[in-house]
């Protein structure tokens, strides 16, 4: 084999003839394929062994040279987050993202670089909502070529060759498309960007985004969906998740407001069915998070999932999982694409966890619900202006995997006093069951904006038919004052919203704050539900409180499954932990000590007949890959 280094630009790279053993297994897109599964057959780690665990290798982010510099001349704005990559393998090849926008390419075997590009994403400031915040890449190829797709913070989406490491010239604009052009209206770049990896299917680049949060006025990006031709990077087709005029669901916003309203934007992990040609589009909240007095209607396709046909972009189907959203319950993970059998009857399904706490499950060609979901009666806003829907949608089956609004079966109840001083705590807010809306007084709610369910997402075993889902407890209070006339042309906005505390110090509600939930997807029902991590355990008993066993923890990133296997990672309390639990049962086999936080979501794959499993720990001027693997 040939090595040899250059530097072009901010290019550098080592080109190579790698020989791919008959003995690798792929880890070729983000969920693991393009149904977010998130399983792998590799059964070479397993119940037996676990614990026999090592360090394979370790990679030092090339953002923890970048940091201290940026950070001397831009102030502490440009510093990056948590290291949130999940990398992909192919062609025994690890491609991965850094939370500055650099794109890597690595020897999965040793942890080795082969080549650096950086879109130096941070040259145009801070990205909107969280900063620096990227999950990963996209891998494509044809006859001729092979190329990762990256769509950064900063709102542009590159080309590049995996084997050189070098921008695809003919794609675009010297390897990249500008992504605030070609949405209908003019769209601020520090208002918009991208956090997650493109979806390739069927030769179509498609692509997402994130849009502020916050915003000052009613006008904001809006969310549309576009899908990209991976030679050129012409626009193939573009979904409007908030229809325009003569578009099905124009009529869903009122007084016009579907001509400044934004958001409503797909920011987390798509899926797609790649044989059916038919992609799935989780929908977020339309502007803005906390009042619709300006955007009156049921504003779809906000928070609602969507079937649209890979080839055109035309919509196949749709269900809203929440009208006119006021409580940032957006769908804030990847759909799972599932083959369940339910009363004797095959189904290609998908399911989609939800912040509320829910698991929608559907028929993936149809849109059909598996099991029945009933609209039921909701509170009513108090805000002057705000039109609620008066239902919402509720899945009969599953269960919710969260509990849901503030009352007696969900206040901490340790003892007598406890629990009495919590009522005294919420007397203050507004409170009740889920779809309690924001007011002017402040509302408790509860699951909160994290979940629930968050974008880590959950993992489908084909081979028995559970389902995973990893979620926290917390609630929080949305407070929403007036809107200052000479600052906003909104009449709303969010006040605050922070957590509220319960009695001395300990949690309003009841635990287990972080659970892993397996449900039974043939049947809609829990298999079990395990608190995630020891939690305040220690705490809870230090203030005299009988031992309640584990408490959960609210840090969670997402599963990875093995034929064996089941891995989640967690900071639970001190500790950096990677555990392996029984599938079947929920126990904890294994325990294994992670030099930093983790904040990826694993994954696992095969080089030269060995299996590695890796994750994303760390931040800041610290962010590493840690491969582990059985020291053969």
């Amino acid at each position: 084999m040939k090595n040899f280094r250059f530097s072009l630009g901010f290019l550098t790279c080592s080109l190579m003839t790698v020989q791919v053993s008959a003995q690798n297994v792929d880890w070729p897109s983000y969920g693991g394929d393009n149904g977010s599964n998130k399983y792998s057959a590799l059964n070479q780690i397993n119940s037996d062994n676990v614990s026999q665990l090592v360090t394979a290798w370790e990679w030092d982010s090339p953002d923890n040279a970048l940091v201290a510099d940026i950070m001397q001349s831009s102030g502490p704005m440009l510093r990056p987050g948590p290291f949130k990559s999940t990398p992909i393998v192919v062609n025994g090849i690890m491609y991965l993202p850094t939370t500055y926008g650099q794109i890597i390419s690595l020897d999965p075997a040793s942890g080795e670089t082969y080549w650096v590009f950086d879109t130096k994403t941070y040259q145009d400031g801070r990205p909107t909502n969280l900063g620096f915040n990227v999950r990963g890449v996209a891998y494509w190829e044809d006859s001729r070529k092979t190329r990762i797709f990256f769509a950064t913070n900063n709102s542009y989406l590159w080309s590049i060759d995996s084997n050189s490491g070098l921008p695809d010239p003919e794609f675009g604009e010297n390897g990249r498309v500008d992504l605030t052009l070609g949405l209908g209206r003019e769209v601020d770049r520090s208002q918009y960007g991208v956090v997650s990896p493109p979806l390739v299917s069927n030769n179509k680049v498609i692509v997402n985004s994130i849009v502020i949060d916050g915003p000052r006025n009613k006008e904001a990006p809006p969310g549309h969906v576009r899908a990209f031709n991976p030679h050129t990077g012409e626009i193939e087709w573009k979904f409007n998740t908030i229809p325009q005029v003569g578009e099905f669901g124009n009529d869903t916003w009122l007084e016009g407001s579907w001509e400044y309203s934004g958001n409503t934007n797909a920011w987390t992990i798509m899926s797609a069915d790649d044989e059916l040609g038919i992609v799935y589009l989780p929908i977020g909240t339309p502007t803005n998070d906390w009042y619709g007095g300006l955007r009156k209607g049921d504003n779809l396709f906000a928070e609602s999932l969507v079937a649209v046909d890979v080839k055109n972009g035309e919509l196949l189907w749709h269900f809203q999982m929440v009208h006119h959203g006021v409580w940032d319950y957006d769908l804030p993970a990847a759909p799972t694409l599932i083959d369940i059998t339910v009363d004797d009857r095959s189904i290609k399904a998908v399911a989609q966890i939800s912040k509320q706490g829910f698991t929608y499950v559907f028929d993936r060609i149809t849109g059909a619900p598996v099991w029945p979901i009933e609209e039921r009666a909701v509170p009513q806003s108090t805000v002057p202006g705000e039109q609620l829907s008066l239902t919402q949608p509720f899945p009969t089956k599953p269960a919710a995997f969260e509990p849901q609004g503030i009352n007696d079966d969900t206040l901490i109840d340790f003892t007598p006093q406890l629990r009495e001083e919590a009522l005294q705590n919420i007397e203050r807010f507004d409170y009740g069951p889920l779809f309690t809306p924001p007011s002017l007084r402040g509302a408790i709610q509860f699951p909160g904006w994290a979940g629930g369910g968050e974008w880590h997402g959950a993992a489908f075993d084909p081979q028995s038919g559970l389902y995973y889902v990893p979620s926290a407890s917390g609630p929080i209070v949305v407070q929403l004052t007036e809107a200052d006339p000479s600052e906003s042309n909104l009449i709303y906005r969010r006040g605050g919203a922070r957590s509220v505390s319960g009695p001395q110090g300990l949690p309003l509600t009841k635990p287990p704050y972080g659970r892993i939930t397996a449900i039974n997807m043939n049947t809609g029902e829990h298999e079990w539900v395990i608190p995630h991590g020891e939690g305040i355990r220690q705490e809870i008993i230090s203030k005299g409180i009988i031992d309640p066993g584990p408490v959960g923890s609210t840090h969670r990133v997402g599963p990875v499954l093995t034929e064996s296997l089941l891995f989640f990672a967690q900071i639970d309390g001190d500790r950096n932990l990677l555990r392996a639990f029984d599938k079947a049962s929920g126990l904890v086999i294994y325990e294994h000590e992670l030099p930093l936080a983790p904040q990826g979501t694993p994954m696992t794959y095969m080089v030269d007949g060995k299996q590695f499993i890796v994750i994303a720990v760390g931040g800041r001027q610290d962010a590493r890959l840690v491969a582990l693997s059985l020291p053969l």
